[in-house]
């Protein structure tokens, strides 16, 4: 039985689940609170090395040898004797936790069906990935709406390999979710040092508790991550890998400076505006969380780090503090490399996103603050691709043309990928003087001085022309075109706020605003 087949039978007990009245949105977080007993126990007998062991009475044998109301009324317990664990990783994962089913049979029934899986076929590849792969299987499900925090698996592994994680370095992630970049990171680590065999006792040591750490604000996504980590050998510090928090608060500017960051930070804008994002230490005030996050990630950095985050659009050209940011990061960081990625890669959104890869400082000279940035290479693997989705899955095929010209020294222009050469170049002043031949190449640069004097520091940078026909046939889903025209939208109206604001009639926007919120049924702001 393949990995695949094991998960897809763990997805189908959500249907157990859904008859005892569990909501669509807590399956996984119902399912797993369950699973991570039964894969401790998994360990257990295999003889694996468990440093965080769970106490007598609270073990999987413990609840599977019960049933009926006996069963319900001693699964609880144990939920709750864990919250109170003398170990405080099990008592971080454990945190508020209780169950929302109300018949013991389906319970029972849960309990049945996990014991009957081929569990020495998941073991062989791995619990960890067994679990990440019920996490993906969730984001999957639109309706879940776990798709917000879920960066697709092929993405992490490509920015990892780009970014090239090595042992000792301080690994971060702000925005954690379920932990899939940590996660990604110390593979790539563990691959590269034959599973930290090649180390030191002390250098594994170092791994295992303090080079990776990652914050998030969501206790129940943190209790997912805590979960992933575990099985995945990371224990992290006393609060584990991932400590609960907002990286936009005391959280994040507490954290020490890291040789690497990789981030997906949550779109949208900030709940509360600019009042919810307490740092002190970001010069420049927003409300727009990517472009604070942004700020964080720079700022965060050692001299030399390096940083692979993934951005939405509208941190590429929006003006005011978004160009401050913009400008603020050329100089303090080397930009050298900006990915357009295609749209409906992120299951729950239909935003368009880029990924920016910079270095603090210069190769020459990790401390230097001003003029770092001298050339900026962009692949657009936006232009002309299909509508990526539950249809056309997006993968690794996709991105193996951008690693190659990613890791190429010297670098150059030309890349004709995915039919790039049979495509059309704008005319909008960006192919001016070029070469015909690479004036659709997928790979190009561009000097500070042209970004700067061209484009206001603007990083909105196309040069190939999408197709005015597309086949009703490869369409994205409705939701998807919705989600899509709904973030235009929505950030449209914020930045008009920020406008109106600017200009000082604040409380005409405010009128505005709640008129708008009584149209759409939200009882005002």
């Amino acid at each position: 039985m393949t990995a695949t087949d094991i998960v897809q039978k763990l997805w189908n007990l959500c249907d157990v689940l859904r008859d005892d009245g569990i909501n669509y949105s807590d399956y996984v977080t119902e399912l797993v609170l369950l699973l991570f007993l039964k894969m401790e126990h998994e360990n257990r007998d295999a003889g694996v090395m468990n440093h965080h062991p769970l106490p007598e009475g609270c073990r999987w044998p413990d609840i599977a040898s019960k049933s009926g109301i006996s069963l319900m009324t001693h699964y609880r317990q144990t939920l709750l004797d864990l919250s109170k664990s003398d170990d405080p990783l099990i008592a971080a994962i454990y945190a508020d936790a209780q169950t929302r089913m109300r018949e013991p049979r389906h319970l029972e029934q849960l309990i049945r069906a996990l014991d009957q899986i081929d569990w020495f076929s998941a073991r062989e590849d791995g619990l960890g990935d067994l679990y990440e792969g019920l996490l993906e299987k969730n984001a999957s499900e639109t309706k879940s709406g776990a798709g917000q925090y879920f960066t697709p698996r092929p993405l992490i592994n490509c920015m990892v390999r780009c970014m090239n994680p090595r042992p000792g370095e301080i690994v971060q992630d702000p925005a954690a979710g379920t932990a899939g970049f940590l996660i990604a990171a110390d593979r790539h680590i563990k691959d590269a040092t034959e599973e930290l065999f090649l180390l030191t006792l002390e250098q594994q040591e170092y791994q295992r508790r303090r080079a990776f750490t990652g914050i998030e604000l969501v206790p129940g996504t943190r209790r997912l991550a805590l979960m992933n980590c575990l099985l995945h050998n990371m224990e992290g510090d006393a609060e584990g890998v991932v400590h609960l928090g907002n990286a936009l608060g005391q959280a994040g500017a507490s954290l020490p400076k890291a040789d690497l960051i990789l981030a997906n930070p949550p779109f949208g804008t900030s709940k509360g505006g600019e009042a919810s994002i307490t740092r002190d230490d970001l010069t420049f005030r927003t409300s727009n969380k990517q472009l604070a996050f942004l700020q964080h990630i720079y700022r965060g950095l050692k001299p030399g780090g390096r940083a692979a985050v993934v951005l939405p659009d509208n941190v590429l050209f929006e003006a005011g503090a978004g160009t401050d940011i913009r400008r603020d990061l050329m100089e303090k960081c080397t930009l050298h490399t900006l990915l357009r990625l295609p749209t409906g890669i992120f299951y729950a959104h239909g935003v368009k996103t880029n990924v920016l890869f910079f270095t603090r400082g210069t190769e020459e000279n990790p401390r230097q603050e001003e003029g770092c940035t001298k050339k900026v290479w962009v692949y657009d693997l936006r232009t002309n691709m299909p509508a990526f989705g539950k249809r056309t899955p997006f993968g690794e095929t996709q991105l193996a043309p951008f690693e190659t010209v990613y890791a190429m020294q010297p670098r150059r222009e030309g890349e004709w990928s995915f039919g790039a050469k049979e495509a059309e170049a704008t005319e909008n002043g960006i192919n001016e003087g070029v070469d015909q031949d690479l004036r659709t190449s997928r790979w190009r640069s561009f000097d500070r001085e042209w970004i700067r004097e061209k484009k206001g520091d603007s990083l909105d940078i196309t040069w190939l022309k999408d197709s005015d026909s597309v086949d009703a046939e490869n369409l994205p889903d409705p939701e998807v075109l919705a989600a899509e025209a709904m973030a235009e939208l929505t950030e449209a109206l914020r930045e008009l706020d920020g406008l109106m604001e600017a200009l000082g009639k604040g409380d005409e926007a405010a009128v505005q605003k709640k008129l708008l919120a009584e149209v759409l049924g939200m009882g005002g702001v």
